[in-house]
């Protein structure tokens, strides 16, 4: 049955052209044919949403390392009502990951859904299952109320 479900998120990632989702059902269909004792599903489950974070993390950090963004760069933005905004969206969505960890925490159950509600965006409205994308999402929203109420 699982491998059902793993060939049917393939095919939506297929009709949707959405290269992660196919990417990541293909690797999970390969580590299950290669691995099919479980304990790599296990460490993914446990690590991969932290190792994730962390490989987005490293990614948006680059320019700093790189020189590119220095002090000035990431401090100049906050001078702005923009700025601001994309500040308090970042706190924003910390705080709201946080609540929705400890949501998840007191109700397991609701993870099926989240999961599934992540595929559907991802398969049919080319979304991206990212964290920080959200806060970006966040900022975009405020900012663009922002404009409509001035």
């Amino acid at each position: 049955m699982t491998y059902l479900f793993l060939l049917l998120f393939l095919a939506a990632g297929v009709f949707a052209k959405n290269q992660p989702l196919i990417l990541a059902v293909l690797f999970l269909l390969f580590v299950k044919i290669l691995f099919p004792g479980g304990r790599i599903f296990a460490i993914l489950q446990e690590k991969g949403v932290d190792w994730g974070i962390t490989i987005i993390t490293v990614a948006v950090l680059v320019p700093v390392a790189t020189g590119e963004i220095g002090f000035q760069e990431l401090i100049g933005p906050l001078k702005s009502v923009n700025g601001v905004i994309a500040l308090l969206s970042g706190v924003l969505v910390a705080l709201l990951a946080k609540a929705g960890v400890a949501q998840l925490a007191e109700d397991p159950a609701m993870m099926a859904a989240i999961v599934f509600g992540t595929i559907l965006g991802l398969s049919f409205f080319n979304g991206v299952a990212v964290g920080p994308m959200i806060g970006a999402g966040i900022a975009w929203l405020a900012i663009k109320l922002f404009e409509y109420l001035q």
